[in-house]
């Protein structure tokens, strides 16, 4: 665990920041001293999750943002420099996401999941990066992906294309930005207990025995977890470290291999 002071002073942008894994990441921002932005969709997730914040003795500011549009994206940005004068984090974690065949997946569908979690990032990314480099002083990028973006997932096509643009991209804006001193890097969580993934990705008790499974450490990850493996890659511990990806899960993408021992 890092100690409390370890983000302070500094200003974080999470996207998707009202629920699950972004609401996880920003209590433990929060912890560490950084100031919040909560951006999603719905604006009815912000203010519980800002006000648990608040309780905390954190300062937050919400903001009602589609990140698929570019022009709300910009209002974000701009808010933040009017609330808090920087921005030196931004955590690119909203997504969408559903399980369905390939065959079946309406063109909907597909620009929908694709527009939410490849577009929306590269819509923040940009913006922040304008930001970031204007500023002067540098700053951290973090997307949240999944391992289906390199290993394939039946049923996921939309999310795995998207993620993998998203890697992609990681690695790409780390090479061109590291000389205005902006670190991008990306974080992969694995099977997490969080109420949104463990109803739409794993439902009922047969889904989730066969997960279990597969993952060799035979647990479900907490997003406590997640959100201290993402203060650390935006924090000044990890400093050197840039277009890197940090898978937390469990070693399941790793497999057993085709002569499994027990």
């Amino acid at each position: 665990m890092l100690p409390p002071n370890t983000l302070q002073g500094q200003v974080a942008i999470i996207t998707g920041g009202g629920t699950g894994l972004g609401r996880a990441m920003a209590l433990e921002f929060a912890r560490l001293g950084a100031k919040l932005v909560l951006a999603s969709r719905s604006a009815e997730h912000l203010e519980p999750a800002a006000a648990k914040l608040r309780q905390q003795g954190a300062e937050v500011l919400t903001v009602p943002t589609d990140v698929r549009d570019p022009a709300q994206v910009d209002r974000m940005v701009q808010q933040t420099k009017e609330r808090f004068g920087q921005l030196d984090i931004l955590v690119n974690n909203a997504a969408g996401n559903f399980v369905c065949k390939a065959e079946d997946l309406s063109p909907n569908g597909w620009r929908a999941v694709v527009d939410i979690v490849l577009n929306g990032t590269f819509f923040c990314s940009r913006a922040v990066g304008r930001e970031m480099i204007a500023q002067g002083r540098g700053g951290k990028i973090l997307s949240v992906l999944a391992t289906y973006a390199w290993t394939g997932g039946p049923g996921t096509v939309h999310s795995a294309a998207a993620k993998a643009g998203v890697l992609a991209m990681t690695r790409t804006l780390a090479v061109e930005w590291a000389q205005h001193k902006i670190r991008v890097n990306a974080i992969t969580p694995g099977a997490v207990q969080t109420e949104g993934a463990s109803g739409a990705l794993w439902g009922n008790p047969e889904s989730a025995r066969k997960l279990l499974e597969k993952i060799p450490v035979g647990r479900l990850g907490s997003p406590e977890e997640i959100a201290q493996a993402a203060a650390f890659l935006v924090s000044s511990y990890a400093d050197y470290i840039n277009g890197e990806n940090l898978t937390l899960d469990g070693g399941a993408w790793l497999g057993r291999g085709f002569l499994a021992v027990q």
